[in-house]
C-alpha cells in the first residue's frame, strides 16, 4: 500500500496529465465526426486483425479433427457407392433380393500412429485392432492412392506392410489398357515403386496412369497408384519401369481399411478348383 501511494505522489503530475488528455481526446473524438470515424476504422482495424488471427489459429487446431471428419464422410460415401440394388424382374412381378443390397467391398476409418519410409522394409501401425473386426491381409488405402495390406493385429493397433517394403508385392495394370503387371519396390526412394511382369506388347508412355488390376481377393479394382516416371526398354522387353507414386509415404495421416466381403468364398472356390 505504501509503495503505491509512493508511486502515485512522485508520478502525480504525469499521471494528472495523461488523465487530461484522454479526457481531451475523448472530447474530441466525441464533438468532432472526422476524429470519431478515424477513431472507429482504426479499432476496426486493430481488433479486426486480432479477431483474424485468433481465428487462423482455431482453424489450424481444428484441422485435425476436419480431416477425420472428411476421411469418415468418404468412408460413408464409398460403403454407398459400392452397394447395389438386386432385382430379378419376372413378366408379372419383380422379386427383391432379401439382402436388399449387395456389397462386395466395406470401408472403414484407422488413423497411422507411426510411419517408416526410410527403411528396406517398411511398416505402418494403426489405431484399430482386432477390437474393430480387423484381419491380417485386408487393404489399406487412402484417397489418393494404395498404402499397403494389414500383416498383424494386436487387441487395439494393426502394423501394415507399405509397398514400401521388399516383401509387397500388388497387382497392378495400366489404366488406360489392359495389360496387368506387379508393383514392387527396389528400396531407393520412398517417391517411386517399380513396375515389373509387364509383356512387351504392352505400348507404355510416360505420365501413364497405374491403377490396382483387381485380380486380388484384396483391393477393389481402379484404386490409383501412380504414373509412368520413366522406363528402359533394351533386348526386346521391358528391363525397368519406375513408378512415381500419387501418395507422399513420408507423410500418411488417416487411412481407410478395404474388406472383402466376399473375400472366403473367392479363396475356397479358388482352392477347390486348384485340387481338382
Amino acid at each position: 500500500m505504501q509503495q503505491i501511494i509512493y508511486f502515485l505522489t512522485k508520478f502525480r503530475y504525469f499521471l494528472l496529465f495523461l488523465v487530461l488528455e484522454i479526457i481531451a481526446l475523448a472530447f474530441t473524438i466525441q464533438y468532432h465526426s472526422y476524429h470519431t470515424s478515424k477513431f472507429v476504422n482504426s479499432a476496426n482495424f486493430i481488433t479486426g486483425g486480432f479477431y483474424n488471427k485468433i481465428n487462423s489459429i482455431n482453424e489450424f487446431f481444428l484441422l485435425k479433427t476436419e480431416n477425420k471428419l472428411l476421411v469418415e464422410e468418404n468412408v460413408h460415401l464409398k460403403n454407398l457407392l459400392d452397394k447395389k440394388e438386386i432385382n430379378y424382374s419376372y413378366d408379372s412381378y419383380k422379386i427383391i433380393d432379401s439382402s436388399k443390397y449387395f456389397q462386395k467391398y466395406e470401408y472403414s476409418v484407422a488413423k497411422v500412429i507411426n510411419n517408416n519410409f526410410t527403411k528396406r522394409n517398411n511398416t505402418l501401425t494403426i489405431n484399430k485392432g482386432a477390437n474393430t473386426g480387423l484381419t491380417s491381409d485386408l487393404g489399406v488405402i487412402n484417397s489418393t492412392g494404395v498404402i499397403g495390406v494389414i500383416k498383424s493385429i494386436s487387441s487395439n493397433f494393426s502394423t501394415v506392410l507399405s509397398i514400401l517394403n521388399d516383401n509387397s508385392r500388388i497387382n497392378v495394370r495400366l489404366k488406360n489398357r489392359n495389360h496387368f503387371g506387379t508393383l514392387i519396390w527396389n528400396g531407393k526412394t520412398h517417391t517411386t515403386t517399380q513396375l515389373i511382369d509387364i509383356p512387351r506388347q504392352a505400348v507404355i508412355k510416360i505420365g501413364d496412369t497405374v491403377i490396382t488390376g483387381g485380380k486380388s481377393a484384396i483391393f477393389p479394382e481402379g484404386v490409383n497408384i501412380g504414373v509412368i516416371k520413366d522406363f528402359r526398354f533394351e533386348n526386346n522387353q521391358y528391363q525397368q519401369i519406375n513408378v512415381l507414386l500419387f501418395n507422399d509415404m513420408s507423410a500418411i495421416g488417416y487411412v481407410q481399411i478395404v474388406r472383402n466381403l466376399q473375400k472366403s468364398e473367392q479363396k475356397k472356390l479358388e482352392q477347390n478348383t486348384a485340387n481338382e
